[in-house]
């Protein structure tokens, strides 16, 4: 980084900096000055216009020509004005402290916290930090939220640098006990390791062999791609998108998912503990998590590819993928009153195509606490689908994410924050965002979790509350035009987590309680407030990672080709 745009921060080896004519714009521009009455009028104006009124998206700066790449691509590409441009036009009031610090001090001091996590040389992030001692280990997925607020400040390098940084490790050779992984397996986290002597930084990438349950993060990739998309969209430089390493790097993720095997479901068979719930939670299957981010990291790639000959194999693959995973997850993981009283009614052991109970789903299993939980209006999506087995659970990521790509239809969106809002007290209590609800308990928790002490009744990843949830909440209530609620959960945020010190999660039924195990001093804690706050400060910046529906996405239904005329 350019020490000229930012005093407190050195110029970190092996970093990719913008060119000297992109500096001097980007620098003119950080240092323009916003005043809190533009930014309080803003404020006050969201509440009475939708997403479409306030702020439309950002246009994109990647050079493609329409007719060489699918409408569908087009389409997603276009779908913001060419008058927006997020990221570039975050306004700051000083050397490293944005203008949202002027709004509430505690953003202030978020942004100091923030800058204390970059990892020396690396520019990278400490994600654990307690009582002053820092473990210099980086998870990808939590990398995402940081990174997020250093696009939105203007500040690129840093997600660039990690972007190429974490491509690197995916060429390494992975083996977990003499197995060898896939190519396109990214990391779940590494350390870095520092040599004082030799002034040398080693990066050691951990996939899957030492994390908890030796399971392979799942997500990484998808959250690689989606970050990728994010820095173009933000920085309008689609340099490094098209760099022969990144198209690899998408390619080799992408062959992984969209492979063919014995599977009937466009869904991804996953473990437990592939994604954020990286404990044993009964989440294997299909959950909702991973199939989300699938869905979001496929119409990202779609964007991203170049449109040669191995990019246009993948352009098709992904778009009839697409058309039939949307069709699935709106059919089949899609729950509101109405289906819920259809699957009550259901008749079992059915068999031919034209079965209902597609699943063989038993209405007995479901559980009793549905029936009271499910408002008038409103809907979400499930967790889970699989043969007679329907995780009813509520999943914060899951349906946030689903908001935000698009994967859910503009009327099931709506319906998602329908429930939301009519079930706050529920869903986000005292603290948010209760990662899933509700716990489970008793001998289902002792079947579930296989009796784990972290994951009690409303703690940790079985209810507990986690204020890094709250960005993508913010996200999804922009997009469907109800940033009113997002700033109700933003004020339950600056109302505590300052002062109990940056925490992991917090417990109980409403959060009110600082999780027994919660590390505190959390990067991504911090990050997703401030990722929050300036989406609510410039809704523009949510075209940085959101995804206007896309019309065309409706299959025509035709017959198995299995099924006998």
């Amino acid at each position: 980084m350019d020490v000229s745009c930012n005093e407190n921060t050195s110029q970190p080896n092996g970093s990719y900096a913008l060119d000297e004519t992109e500096e001097c714009g980007l620098a003119k521009i950080l240092d323009r000055r916003w005043p809190l009455t533009l930014l309080e009028n803003r404020q006050r104006s969201l509440d009475e216009k939708s997403l479409s009124e306030f702020a439309q998206g950002v246009p994109s700066r990647l050079s493609r020509n329409p007719d060489s790449i699918s409408r569908l691509a087009y389409n997603l590409e276009n779908s913001f004005p060419p008058d927006r441009r997020s990221g570039l036009s975050s306004p700051r009031s000083g050397p490293s402290t944005p203008s949202s610090c002027v709004s509430h001090p505690m953003a202030g001091e978020a942004w100091e916290a923030l800058r204390r996590s970059l990892l020396g040389l690396l520019q990278h992030w400490i994600i654990l930090r307690k009582n002053s001692i820092m473990i210099r280990h980086v998870f990808v997925r939590d990398f995402v939220p940081s990174a997020l607020a250093f696009l939105m400040n203007g500040e690129p390098e840093i997600v660039k640098n990690f972007l190429l940084k974490t491509l690197r490790l995916q060429s390494w050779e992975k083996k977990i006990d003499r197995f060898q992984l896939g190519e396109g397996v990214m990391p779940a986290s590494f350390k870095v390791f520092h040599d004082p002597i030799r002034n040398h930084e080693t990066l050691i990438a951990d996939f899957g062999e030492s994390a908890i349950g030796r399971v392979a993060p799942i997500d990484s990739g998808f959250w690689w791609i989606i970050l990728l998309r994010a820095y173009t969209k933000c920085t309008g430089d689609s340099s490094l998108a098209e760099m022969p390493e990144c198209q690899k790097g998408m390619r080799l993720i992408l062959s992984m998912c969209l492979s063919e095997g014995f599977d009937t479901f466009p869904t991804l068979l996953c473990s437990d503990g592939c994604c954020m719930i990286d404990r044993r939670m009964g989440v294997y299957g299909y959950p909702l998590e991973i199939q989300a981010l699938f869905f979001m990291a496929l119409r990202s790639a779609l964007l991203l590819l170049k449109q040669d000959n191995e990019g246009k194999d993948f352009t098709e693959r992904i778009a009839k993928r697409l058309h039939a995973l949307s069709y699935h997850m709106r059919t089949y993981y899609w729950l509101d009153l109405k289906h819920l009283n259809d699957i009550y009614r259901y008749k079992t052991e059915e068999y031919s195509h034209t079965a209902v109970n597609k699943f063989n789903v038993m209405p007995d299993s479901l559980p009793d606490w549905i029936f009271d939980f499910m408002p008038y209006r409103g809907g979400y999506f499930i967790g889970n689908v699989s043969p007679a087995k329907m995780d009813i659970r509520w999943f914060c990521m899951g349906n946030c994410i689903a908001v935000i790509s698009s994967l859910a239809t503009s009327e099931q969106s709506t319906a998602i924050m329908d429930l939301i809002e009519a079930r706050w007290k529920e869903l986000v209590g005292e603290m948010p965002l209760k990662v899933c609800y509700p716990a489970i308990e008793s001998h289902e928790w002792r079947i579930e979790t296989g009796c784990d002490p972290k994951n009690t009744r409303w703690s940790y990843h079985n209810g507990g509350s986690w204020p890094v949830l709250v960005w993508i909440l913010t996200a999804a209530c922009i997009k469907t035009g109800r940033p009113q609620m997002a700033r109700r959960a933003l004020e339950l945020i600056e109302s505590r987590l300052l002062k109990d010190s940056w925490p992991e999660y917090y417990d109980g039924k409403l959060g009110r309680y600082i999780g027994k195990q919660a590390r505190k001093f959390q990067t991504w804690s911090i990050a997703g407030y401030l990722v929050a706050k300036m989406m609510l400060e410039d809704p523009s910046h949510l075209g940085m990672i959101a995804l206007e529906e896309d019309k065309q996405m409706k299959p025509v239904l035709k017959r198995s080709a299995s099924w006998a005329v």
